[in-house]
């Protein structure tokens, strides 16, 4: 057996989305040597029970990996700490991670992606974190993976080395922003990073992800992504627990292996600038925004 990395998979209470993941998960090149850890939180509500029971019976019958483990938790820890605890644990025991949520479908070569990048960046302390979704951005003129600041969230890979600069306090994070550097976090204010920052730190979100990019940033450390994306998010139907309604981060996924990973330690400049202007433009027109609004009115009185 190769020294893959194993795998950590976050599920809660939405039975057809962790079907579906698990479903694509399995078709990867690597699965069936790759060990499986899935992490079950327990339900918040009493209405959350029956759910969280529909996706504890799919679980327990998984098959298709090198080996399986189920961790149930009776209480709810929620996803942030889950991640955290989960995501700990594993880079303790095995130095790296490759991390799923359950709303992630993806390629046949993701896996592949990401042992191949944690392989080739393992002693590379300024690489922090391997993503393996991209924005539908213009690729024209881009590399198949490419550096960038920022740190996705959908599908990603880390080490213990990485990890454990991890910082999960808030305030020990925002003392260590000036102006300058807040805008550099939220690539020149085209992007509401610093705005979930101080959504976090006023407890409108509990985001495990955030505090991750700014203990990279902090760290002036690089994360490695796709330019066309190994993952797509089928969470953006009103069901996850920081998503609403959306359709602007829609992607096709790649369905080839990667076959170049950069040396240059640097920022992609050119993959920074399709970034930003996608960033600057991802919202659409007034129309389309307005489309959003309704779609996600509309879901919330029918779950009424």
């Amino acid at each position: 057996m190769q020294n893959l990395a194993p795998i950590a998979l976050f599920v809660y209470n939405r039975p057809q989305h962790t079907l579906r993941t698990l479903e694509y998960l399995k078709q990867n090149k690597l699965a069936s040597e790759s060990r499986l850890y899935i992490f079950s939180d327990g339900a918040k509500t009493p209405q959350d029970e029956a759910k969280v029971a529909e996706v504890r019976s799919i679980i327990n019958h998984v098959t298709g990996f090198y080996s399986l483990e189920i961790i149930e938790r009776t209480e709810n820890a929620g996803l942030a700490n889950s991640i955290i605890a989960g995501v700990s644990r594993l880079v303790k025991e095995f130095g790296q991670v490759i991390v799923y949520e359950d709303d992630m479908i993806s390629s046949p070569y993701t896996l592949t992606y990401f042992n191949d990048a944690l392989n080739r960046y393992r002693e590379v302390e300024k690489v922090m974190h391997i993503g393996s979704y991209m924005f539908p951005i213009q690729t024209e003129g881009l590399p198949e993976t490419f550096f960038f600041r920022a740190a996705t969230s959908w599908g990603w890979a880390t080490w213990d080395r990485a990890w454990k600069h991890f910082e999960p306090d808030i305030d020990k994070l925002i003392a260590q922003f000036d102006e300058p550097k807040k805008a550099a976090f939220a690539i020149d204010n085209t992007m509401n990073y610093w705005k979930q920052i101080q959504e976090f730190k006023s407890g409108k979100n509990n985001s495990w992800a955030i505090r991750w990019y700014a203990s990279i940033f902090l760290m002036n450390g690089l994360t490695l992504n796709p330019s066309r994306s190994f993952v797509h998010n089928i969470g953006h139907d009103g069901t996850g627990v920081h998503s609403g309604i959306n359709d602007i981060y829609e992607v096709t996924i790649n369905e080839k292996p990667v076959t170049y990973f950069p040396d240059v330690l640097e920022e992609d400049k050119t993959a920074y600038e399709a970034l930003k202007n996608y960033f600057a433009n991802r919202k659409g027109s007034l129309a389309a925004r307005a489309k959003r609004v309704v779609l996600l009115k509309l879901h919330q009185l029918f779950k009424k």
